[in-house]
């Protein structure tokens, strides 16, 4: 039967031989075998205790605690527990994630961040984030979300249209009109764009639209000045009358 000292174990498991002394002293892990100079020696039974007890650990429960559900816990259970909590964590992290990008896209947008923006995505709202997928029905959800850019991504398709909304305000504070030349180029890009994400569906589009219009307090998409929306609807006009 395959036994290893208390240095191995430290090696093995990246703890200190401290730590593992300490458990002893405290009753929580005591090495199975002794030899005849008091060597200590864990089997593998001890060391399936301190996978037990390091798992734990990571789930911040006390040592006290630790010591009183030790026994009464599987491996098998104490590893969903802590498959239960890598899921929380790496939602979150991922909800970080998100966050990071969407507030990179509007400092790429705005070229400047409110406090308004960056509490909105600290309090992470999922409610407000979700709004406009309630005006579509269940079989066009899906196919949605992926058409729609969306500021907590850094995909090329949501960097595109970043850079057309980007041009348009250019356009806007240079008093350059969505008839010009600029406009004709921003509005066949944007329904080529447009064509790419849905593709071809123009009802699908044109539903998508009218809600983009609406207030975005009442749809939850990121807010887009009237300004904006008015230069895409007569750039756009230009090029399809």
């Amino acid at each position: 039967m395959k036994r290893w000292t208390t240095g191995e174990v430290a090696k093995q498991r990246n703890i200190s031989v401290r730590t593992l002394r300490y458990y002893d002293q405290i009753n929580l892990l005591n090495p199975s075998f002794r030899d005849d100079n008091g060597r200590r020696y864990y089997s593998e039974d001890d060391l399936f205790q301190l996978e037990k007890i390091i798992i734990l650990k990571s789930l911040s429960l006390p040592l006290e605690d630790i010591r009183h559900v030790l026994e009464k816990l599987s491996y098998k259970q104490v590893l969903i527990s802590h498959y239960n909590y890598l899921q929380e964590q790496l939602s979150k992290l991922q909800t970080s994630i998100s966050n990071t990008a969407s507030l990179i896209n509007i400092i790429n947008l705005e070229e400047s961040l409110s406090w308004k923006h960056v509490s909105e995505l600290v309090q992470n709202s999922p409610t407000s984030s979700k709004k406009w997928i309630e005006y579509f029905r269940e079989d066009e959800i899906a196919f949605i979300q992926k058409a729609v850019p969306n500021l907590s991504n850094n995909d090329e398709k949501t960097q595109q249209y970043i850079s057309l909304l980007q041009r348009i305000e250019s356009c806007i504070k240079n008093n350059i009109k969505p008839e010009s030349e600029e406009g004709f180029k921003i509005a066949t890009q944007l329904i080529e764009l447009s064509d790419e994400s849905f593709q071809g569906d123009t009802n699908l589009m044109d539903k998508f639209w009218e809600i983009r219009k609406q207030p975005a307090g009442e749809t939850g998409l990121y807010p887009i000045s009237e300004e904006v929306l008015d230069f895409v609807e007569r750039c756009i006009d230009n090029v399809t009358t």
